[in-house]
């Protein structure tokens, strides 16, 4: 044997790609049906259309037949921080309440003021600027003033005006 023959014999031999490739394609094809079966409503991710137009429907039949009254709140005006140029919030919403509790959530209206204002001037002024965060500070609001009032009083907070300036 020659030195050559002993190269040749140790050169190693290149690692074939044919598994990689199929692991790709099965995985395309895996995540693919996958999306499918939950949009069509197999694996119970997607709703189909009949599901949709039944809610739809049974939705606004029950908002027709639930009494709600709505109790304002008196208007804020919070003093920010003088970072970024913007000096005032100013706030109003109104409570939709159960009919029977209006008179009730109304005599502890300063209270729920109290409240609102205590947490608004707590609250981090980029908070107050993202306009993605209004919904998790209205849930927020609306978590304090059911702790206030008590359970099943109030159902909902409404944001009349949210003005930074």
């Amino acid at each position: 044997m020659t030195a050559d023959a002993d190269v040749e014999q140790e050169a190693p031999r290149k690692a074939s790609k044919l598994p990689l490739i199929l692991g790709l394609v099965l995985a395309l094809l895996g995540g693919g049906g996958g999306f499918l079966a939950a949009q069509s409503g197999l694996l119970g991710g997607g709703a189909s259309s009949e599901i949709e137009e039944t809610e739809i429907a049974t939705g606004a039949d029950d908002a027709m037949d639930i009494a709600v009254s709505f109790v304002p709140i008196d208007p804020l005006v919070i003093s920010l921080p003088g970072e970024g140029g913007r000096n005032f919030l100013r706030f109003s919403a109104q409570l939709e309440v159960s009919p029977p509790y209006v008179p009730e959530v109304e005599a502890i209206r300063p209270r729920i003021v109290d409240v609102l204002n205590g947490y608004l001037r707590a609250v981090d002024i980029a908070s107050l600027e993202d306009p993605a965060a209004l919904v998790r500070l209205r849930a927020q609001m609306l978590r304090r003033i059911q702790v206030v009032t008590g359970p099943g009083r109030v159902n909902d907070l409404l944001i009349m005006e949210f003005v930074l300036s």
